[in-house]
């Protein structure tokens, strides 16, 4: 699948509209690939499914998963193949190589987490415009709470802390990534949300969907006080990173906008 010519132009809308790419804080490393003259996506890869490793059933409420692994909390994963011309060239990875490494012991994690992005009940779209902390009063009120950001990693990638979801080789048919007709900045962005079952194949190795594209998703800081502890994890509907590594953490916990959703987590 190749992607319109108007990536550059939309990427560079994004910026504009200060819906920032905070720089990765996970290790990653340039392969020998380079960023090629147009930017153009692998051929598509079949979707994860869950493996032996991956603990998906238990004691959850419905509508949640449970998610039991042992996380990594520094991996190093190399991109053999960068999709976007300067100055752009580090943004979107085609392919990863095959494994990660973890540089540290692991932390053994046992938590539910929602099986797809908040929805209000009405309809299968995600919900928008709430802020960090109005997500957390949602949860709260559940009897859940915001995902911390390892246990939402852990949930994206899988024990074998694959960078995206459903594997190594990025894939704009299988999630809601790399739309480029986006609009323009604000309330002018372009609504681009999808049901949360119109991409079935976006599903990570323990079975929760959506956890990149559609709507950027608010987590929790680990170790941070107020007002630091919100970050967005998986980025939405555009030409972004959208991998489970990945994060934007410059918004403060008064920031909404149409594009950031959430998801609950529960001990």
């Amino acid at each position: 699948m190749v992607l319109h010519h108007s990536i550059p132009k939309a990427i560079s809308l994004i910026a504009f509209c200060t819906l920032t790419f905070a720089a990765p804080e996970e290790s990653v490393r340039g392969g020998t690939g380079g960023a090629p003259r147009a930017p153009a996506l692998p051929a598509p890869v079949a979707a994860a499914t869950p493996t032996t490793a991956a603990t998906t059933s238990g004691d959850c409420p419905a509508k949640m998963v449970q998610v039991e692994g042992d996380y990594c909390p520094d991996v190093e994963q190399t991109c053999l193949k960068w999709l976007d011309p300067p100055p752009y060239e580090n943004l979107r990875c085609g392919e990863w190589a095959k494994p990660a490494k973890c540089k540290v012991p692991r932390v053994h994690k046992k938590f539910c987490i929602d099986r797809d992005e908040y929805t209000d009940g009405a309809d299968e779209i995600p919900v928008v415009h709430k802020s960090w902390t109005e997500a957390k009063a949602t949860c709260e009120a559940r009897g859940a709470r915001l995902c911390k950001e390892s246990e939402w990693e852990l949930a994206c990638e899988g024990p074998e802390m694959s960078p995206y979801p459903y594997g190594w080789k990025r894939d704009s048919s299988i999630c809601n990534i790399d739309r480029t007709d986006l609009g323009g900045p604000g309330e002018k962005l372009i609504d681009h949300r999808a049901k949360t079952s119109e991409f079935p194949g976006c599903v990570s190795p323990y079975g929760v969907h959506d956890m990149v594209g559609n709507v950027d998703e608010w987590a929790e800081r680990e170790g941070q006080s107020a007002p630091y502890r919100s970050a967005l994890r998986g980025g939405w509907w555009l030409p972004g990173r959208n991998r489970c590594r990945a994060a934007t953490r410059e918004h403060a916990e008064d920031y909404s906008a149409k594009q950031v959703g959430f998801r609950c987590c529960k001990d």
